[in-house]
C-alpha cells in the first residue's frame, strides 16, 4: 500500500531523462519513415508521438489514404510511387490489408517501428517545451504523457520536427510563415488572393455500414439543420464514406492551430447533419438499414505553419520540374489548393494543376536556416503556400522523411550538423546512401563504385526480345484514344502490326508520340500520324513509321478514338510496359486534358493514364525490330525502376528455369546481396478504404534461390511480396560469384529484376 500525507508544496510528476542520438517529434508518415531509416543505420532514435497511434492523417483516428506522386493513377507520372521505407510499408499493407482497413494499417506502422531496436517510441506524449544551449541550438525537448503521468526530458545532439504544427521549431524561435505569399514575392502566378483564402482547412470523415435490420437516427441538437448551407450537398452519396468526403473541410479562414477545437465542432455539426439528411430527408432510397459506424474525433489538418529553411520551394520548381544539385526525393502530386471557406464555399472543393512529370525536392528545404541542429519534415518544410499544395501529401512526406532520417544518421556518424552535409560533396554521399535503400532520386543512379556488381561479368539464361505482345486478349473498344507505351531506341524506324475489328468501313488514326523531356510520360510531341483504311470485320493492319525518336526514351503507339473500331489486347504483361488512355479521373481534376486559364504559369497538356488491374491490358501487336532493352546490363546500371527505359533484366517467357549468373575474376568478400524487384511502382497502393485487386503485385518474383558457383545454397526464398529483398550474411562470405534462380511470377508475366546490389 502507498500512503502519502498532505504536503504544502506542489508535487512534481515523475520525470524521466532520456539521452539519444536523434529525436523526432511527430509520428506521422514523415516521422515514422525518418525514424526507421535512421535506426537502421545504427542511430539511437527517440520517436515522440502525441497520439495513441502512429500515422497521423493516415491513422485510424483520421483515416485518410496515403497518396503521393502516383495521384490515384490519374496523372502522367508513370512508375512514380515513392520507394524505400514508404514503399515497404505500403507493399506490406497491401499484402495484409488489401481491403484498406485503417485499424490494420495502424498495426503495420506500429510493428515496423517496434521491430527496430534503435527506436524508443513514446506514444500519447505531447512535447510542449524545449531547452537550448545557445540561441541557435536545441538541447532537449520536454514532453508529458498523460497515460503514465510522466514528464520526459529528451536530450540529443540532433532533432527533427515532424509534428505538423511545428511545435519544436516554433518554441526554438525558428522563422515561419502561415498563409499565402503574394504573386510578387516569388513570381508565383497561381498564388491565391484573399477572396479564395490563404490557408487550407481541416477535414473529418465518417464511416457507415448496412445492418440486417432498420436503424433509426435522431441527430444531436448541434447537427446542421439546413443541408442547403452546404453548396455542394447534391454531391453527397449515401454509400460514400471516409476520405471520399475529403471536401468536408473547414477552418481556412481562422487560425488552423489555435482554433482547431472550434473547427472540430463545426465539422461534427456538418457530419451529423449530413447523416441526418441521408437518413431522414427522403431524398435517398434504401437507407433504412444504414447506420453510422465511426465518426472522426480529431480533425485531419492540412496546413498551419511552414518553417524557413536554406531554400524555399516555389511554384516554378514544381511545374517546371527544376533540377537541384542537392535533390533527395521527388514529388508529383498536383499543386492542390482549396478555398478557405471549405464546405461552405460556392467554389470547387479544390483547384489542382499538374506538372508534366515528377519534380525533384532539395535537401536544403529540410534544414532550418535558424536552428543549427534542427531538421524539418512533413508538411512544415520550407515551401511557399503554392508549392506546399503539392509537397504536403503523405507519401511525399514519407519519402522526404527517409531523407531526413538518413541525413541524421550521417550527421551522427560524422559528428556534423545538418547544413554541413552540403559541404565537401557529402550531399552525393547522402544521395547514394538513400538510393541504395530504394529512394530513386530522379536522374541520380546508384554509384557504380558502391556496387561490387560493377566489377562482375553478368550473364543470364535468357533475355526477353519483345517482337510480339501476343494476340490472346479481349477486344478493347476505341471509345477513348488508347496507346501502348514502349521503350524505344533512338533513331530507329519501327513497324507495328495490330488486329482490329471494325463495325463498318472506316479508318483508324495511328500516331507515334513521345515526350519533350526524356524522363516524362506526357506524349505532347506527335512525331508522325498515319491514317489506315479498314473494312468491316476483323483484320490485321500494319503501321510503319518513318519518324524516329531523337532520344532513347518511351514512345507512345497511339490510336485515336473511333466508336466503330475495337483493338485486340493481350493477356501478357511485362515489367516497364503498359497501355495508357486519354482518360478521365475526376478524383484528381483530370478531365482528359489540363486547360488552365491564361496567366497562372500552368501548362496545357493531355492526360494519358493507365487503367487499374485487372483492367489495363497491353495492346496486342507485333513489333519490328524487336525491343531488346531487357538485358542483364540493366542489373548494375544504378536504376531500380523504369525511367527512359525499363532498366530491368527480363527473362524470356519461354525460359522454363530463368537464372542470372554473377562472376568476378577474383574472389570478393560480400556481406549482403540486395535485390530490387518489381512491385509495380505505377500502382498507388492507397493505404485505406480504396481497396486493391490482389495482395501480391503480379510482377513480383515470389520464389528464388541464390547459390554460389559450387551450387551451395546461400538463401532460398518462397512467397516473397516485397520490393527490396536484402540477404545479409551473418559472417561475410568470400566467393567468385553466385547464381540467382528465379520462378516466373505467372505464365503471363516473365521474371524481372531491376538491380542487384552487392556490398
Amino acid at each position: 500500500m502507498l500512503i502519502q500525507n498532505f504536503q504544502e508544496k506542489i508535487r512534481d510528476n515523475k520525470t524521466a531523462i532520456l539521452n539519444s542520438d536523434f529525436v523526432i517529434v511527430g509520428g506521422g508518415t514523415a516521422g515514422v519513415c525518418a525514424a526507421i531509416t535512421a535506426a537502421r543505420k545504427g542511430t539511437k532514435t527517440v520517436l515522440i508521438q502525441d497520439r495513441p497511434v502512429l500515422g497521423g492523417n493516415a491513422s485510424s483516428e483520421v483515416r485518410l489514404w496515403i497518396l503521393g506522386a502516383t495521384s490515384h493513377m490519374g496523372n502522367n507520372n508513370r512508375w512514380a510511387r515513392e520507394g524505400g521505407v514508404m514503399d515497404e510499408i505500403l507493399v506490406e499493407n497491401m499484402y495484409r490489408n488489401k481491403e484498406g482497413n485503417a485499424v490494420i494499417f495502424d498495426t503495420i506502422l506500429l510493428e515496423k517501428v517496434m521491430l527496430e531496436e534503435n527506436i524508443t517510441l513514446l506514444l500519447n506524449t505531447n512535447v510542449y517545451d524545449i531547452t537550448k544551449t545557445s540561441d541557435t541550438k536545441i538541447e532537449s525537448v520536454i514532453a508529458f504523457c498523460s497515460q503514465n503521468s510522466t514528464t520526459y526530458k529528451v536530450k540529443a545532439p540532433l532533432f527533427c520536427d515532424a509534428s505538423g504544427d511545428g511545435i519544436v521549431a516554433f518554441k526554438a524561435g525558428a522563422s515561419f510563415r502561415m498563409g499565402a505569399e503574394t504573386k510578387e514575392e516569388f513570381g508565383e502566378l497561381f498564388a491565391p488572393d484573399k477572396s479564395y483564402g490563404e490557408l487550407l482547412g481541416h477535414s473529418m470523415y465518417f464511416y457507415s455500414k448496412r445492418e440486417n435490420n432498420p436503424v433509426k437516427y435522431t441527430p444531436p441538437a448541434f447537427a446542421l439543420k439546413d443541408i442547403t448551407e452546404i453548396p455542394r450537398y447534391k454531391a453527397i452519396g449515401k454509400d460514400d464514406k471516409g476520405c471520399r468526403f475529403w471536401w468536408f473541410e473547414y477552418g481556412g479562414r481562422g487560425d488552423t492551430i489555435h482554433d482547431t477545437e472550434e473547427i472540430k465542432h463545426e465539422l461534427w455539426k456538418v457530419i451529423y447533419g449530413v447523416w441526418d439528411y441521408i437518413k431522414n430527408s427522403g431524398e435517398f432510397e434504401d437507407v433504412e438499414n444504414h447506420t453510422l459506424e465511426w465518426v472522426g474525433t480529431i480533425p485531419g489538418k492540412r496546413e498551419s505553419r511552414r518553417f524557413e529553411g536554406l531554400y524555399m520551394m516555389k511554384q516554378q520548381d514544381v511545374l517546371n520540374q527544376c533540377q537541384f544539385d542537392d535533390a533527395i526525393a521527388h514529388g508529383g502530386w498536383a499543386i492542390d489548393l482549396h478555398p478557405a471557406d471549405g464546405i461552405y464555399s460556392e467554389l470547387s472543393g479544390c483547384t489542382q494543376w499538374h506538372s508534366k512529370g515528377i519534380y525533384q525536392i532539395p535537401y536544403r528545404s529540410f534544414v532550418s536556416k535558424d536552428i543549427d541542429n534542427l531538421l524539418l519534415a512533413g508538411r512544415i518544410i520550407s515551401a511557399t503556400h503554392v508549392a506546399f499544395g503539392s509537397t504536403r501529401v503523405m507519401a511525399t512526406t514519407g519519402l522526404c522523411g527517409q531523407a531526413v532520417g538518413m541525413a541524421a544518421a550521417i550527421c551522427n556518424e560524422k559528428n556534423i550538423l545538418p547544413a554541413q552535409i552540403l559541404e565537401n560533396n557529402r550531399i552525393s554521399y547522402l544521395q547514394n546512401e538513400l538510393n541504395k535503400t530504394g529512394q530513386s532520386i530522379p536522374n541520380i543512379p546508384i554509384e557504380k563504385t558502391s556496387n561490387l556488381i560493377s566489377k562482375a561479368i553478368i550473364s543470364a539464361s535468357s533475355e526477353l526480345q519483345l517482337s510480339q505482345i501476343p494476340f490472346n486478349g479481349d477486344w478493347l473498344p476505341l471509345t477513348t484514344s488508347s496507346a501502348q507505351l514502349l521503350p524505344l531506341i533512338s533513331n530507329e524506324k519501327y513497324t507495328f502490326k495490330i488486329k482490329v475489328k471494325a463495325e463498318e468501313k472506316t479508318t483508324i488514326t495511328a500516331q507515334l508520340r513521345t515526350s519533350e523531356k526524356t524522363n516524362n510520360y506526357t506524349p505532347e510531341v506527335i512525331l508522325e500520324t498515319k491514317e489506315i483504311s479498314l473494312n468491316k470485320g476483323e483484320q490485321y493492319c500494319t503501321i510503319s513509321f518513318d519518324a524516329v525518336l531523337p532520344n532513347e526514351q518511351y514512345g507512345f503507339i497511339t490510336f485515336l478514338a473511333n466508336n466503330n473500331v475495337s483493338i485486340q489486347t493481350s493477356e501478357e504483361r511485362y515489367s516497364g510496359i503498359l497501355s495508357v488512355f486519354n482518360g478521365v479521373n475526376k478524383a484528381v481534376s483530370n478531365n482528359g486534358k489540363q486547360t488552365p486559364p491564361d496567366g497562372i504559369g500552368v501548362d496545357t497538356f493531355e492526360f494519358w493514364i493507365p487503367h487499374r488491374r485487372p483492367e489495363g491490358k497491353n495492346i496486342a501487336m507485333e513489333i519490328s525490330p524487336a525491343l531488346s532493352s531487357f538485358n542483364v546490363a540493366n542489373l548494375g546500371n544504378g536504376y531500380v525502376r523504369p525511367s527512359t527505359q525499363t532498366n530491368a533484366w527480363i527473362a524470356d517467357t519461354n525460359d522454363a528455369k530463368p537464372s542470372v549468373k554473377v562472376e568476378w575474376d577474383t574472389e570478393q568478400t560480400i556481406s549482403e546481396i540486395k535485390l530490387f524487384l518489381d512491385t509495380d511502382y505505377d500502382h498507388p497502393m492507397e493505404s485505406t478504404l480504396y481497396g486493391h485487386p490482389e495482395s501480391v503485385i503480379p510482377f513480383c518474383i515470389q520464389n528464388y534461390v541464390i547459390k554460389d558457383l559450387n551450387g551451395t545454397v546461400l538463401t532460398s526464398i518462397e512467397e516473397n511480396h516485397q520490393t527490396i529483398n536484402t540477404i545479409k550474411f551473418k559472417d561475410s562470405i568470400t566467393t567468385k560469384g553466385f547464381t540467382i534462380e528465379v520462378a516466373h511470377p505467372s505464365k503471363e508475366i516473365p521474371a524481372a529484376i531491376f538491380e542487384i546490389l552487392c556490398s
